[in-house]
């Protein structure tokens, strides 16, 4: 997406700084945004409802910028570009430089300034469950990230019913697969889906045994990572069919990096096998 609104040199008198002073007398900060988005619509009907209004986000960030005080020019200019993410919807990216002419640093210089770019990330997350109230519980995990400031749920596939995987005895699963656009990072987010298998009584005392629920991050944009705590692309997506369909059906062009197919391919050859 290169279709972007440019705001520059957005004059805001504010409170952040580490010293006394500059949080009690406050100084002058000079904002200037990139703001991508897609244009089209707006232009095609030449329609103020369809655009994004230039007035009321100089506003929202003036009021954003005076209300939520930082020591750091960088917290200030990460707040605020996550703030515009999350109060409009239709951005995809902000690209933030926030100045600061009246930086107390005792050498001559114009202004001290930090510049950085925010997005949203596309991630897709199976659940399962086999416990209780089987679509209770994916139902609970759609809506607790539906209902995350810092998440979008895009799309949601069908449930189907699935042969639990491994040895051990349990019941069927319900699965799906979430297309989700998130502001988390990857460890972020696993995080965030550790809290809502918690809130749902997860436990962890079986290998693939039986749970009421279970969120995995199948792929996170392109990323490709490996630690000790998180890898991605799921190392074992390519292999399960109760995986790779609900995430067809939602994104059949969805790639694994990591394998350079995407899930319709992945499951096909199953399939064939």
């Amino acid at each position: 997406m290169d279709d972007c609104i440019m705001i520059d040199n957005l004059v805001v008198f504010a409170n952040h700084g580490v010293y006394k002073e500059e949080k009690t007398m406050g100084q002058r900060f000079v904002i200037s945004m990139k703001l991508y988005a897609d244009l089209y619509p707006a232009a095609k009907s030449d329609d103020l409802t369809k655009a994004l209004n230039y007035a009321e986000i100089c506003s929202f960030v003036t009021k954003f910028t005076q209300t939520h005080r930082c020591c750091l020019i960088e917290a200030a200019a990460v707040n605020i570009a996550d703030a515009l993410l999350k109060g409009y919807p239709a951005i995809d990216r902000v690209e933030i430089t926030l100045k600061k002419p009246w930086a107390p640093i005792g050498l001559p210089l114009d202004q001290a300034a930090v510049h950085l770019t925010r997005s949203r990330h596309r991630a897709y997350i199976g659940i399962g469950s086999n416990l209780g109230d089987k679509k209770g519980y994916l139902d609970l995990a759609v809506r607790s990230l539906d209902e995350d400031e810092n998440c979008i749920v895009r799309r949601v596939s069908d449930y189907i019913v699935t042969k639990p995987v491994g040895e051990v005895e349990q019941d069927d699963f319900l699965n799906g697969c979430i297309e989700l656009d998130t502001l988390y990072t990857p460890h972020e987010l696993l995080d965030r889906l550790h809290e809502i298998e918690n809130a749902a009584g997860r436990t962890r005392d079986i290998h693939w045994g039986p749970r009421t629920l279970d969120l995995d991050i199948l792929l996170y944009d392109s990323e490709m990572i490996h630690d000790e705590t998180l890898t991605i692309p799921h190392p074992e997506m390519h292999k399960r069919t109760f995986v790779l369909e609900p995430l067809s059906q939602i994104a059949p062009f969805a790639k694994n990096p990591v394998l350079n197919k995407c899930a319709a391919t992945l499951l096909e050859r199953i399939k064939q096998q």
